[in-house]
This record gives C-alpha cells, sequence and structure tokens, in this order.
C-alpha cells in the first residue's frame, strides 16, 4: 500500500468516525484506491454506490480542508461516477 492511501485510510477513517452510511471508492491516480462503507474507510478495489476519481494533490487538499469536493468537481479535478446522492453525503461528511 503506497503512503499516500495509507495516510489517507487514516484520515478518513479519524474524520467519518461511522457517520457514512452508503458505499463510495476513492481513485487516486497512480497511487491507488480506497474503499468506504459504515464500517470505515481501508485499501482495496470493489464495487460502490459510487467512485470518485481524483489526483493525488486534489484528494489531499480535499481531506486537509484546503479544497471543497464539489469546487473540486465543479472544476473537472475530482470525477464522479455513480450515484451522485452518495457523493453529496459523503462530501458534506467531509466538510
Amino acid at each position: 500500500m503506497s503512503d499516500v492511501i495509507e495516510q489517507a485510510v487514516n484520515a478518513l477513517n479519524a474524520r467519518l468516525d461511522g457517520s457514512f452510511d452508503g458505499s463510495a471508492k476513492f481513485v487516486i491516480e497512480d497511487e491507488g484506491s480506497i474503499m468506504l462503507d459504515d464500517a470505515g474507510a481501508r485499501a482495496g478495489d470493489g464495487d460502490a454506490d459510487c467512485t470518485m476519481t481524483a489526483d493525488a494533490d486534489t484528494f489531499q487538499s480535499i481531506l486537509s480542508g484546503d479544497t471543497n469536493a464539489t469546487g473540486a468537481f465543479m472544476s473537472g479535478k475530482l470525477k464522479v461516477d455513480g450515484d451522485m446522492g452518495t457523493a453529496m453525503r459523503l462530501g458534506s461528511a467531509l466538510a
């Protein structure tokens, strides 16, 4: 597992504290994937309600709070496939 994925998993688990209902996958370009559901975040690649794809810098900026997920999506830095409602709930949970 890459350092970026490991740090992101730890940050997501600390921020969400089991408060996300649904399933999502973060694909961090050139690093790997993170699965997120009611059990928490973990490195992995599986089926999810929605898949969000970004480069490592954008993803880290969203996690740190420097970039709003909606703004990243609107600017094309974050791509979302699947259930947009799930993506919006996750974005709200990360804010």
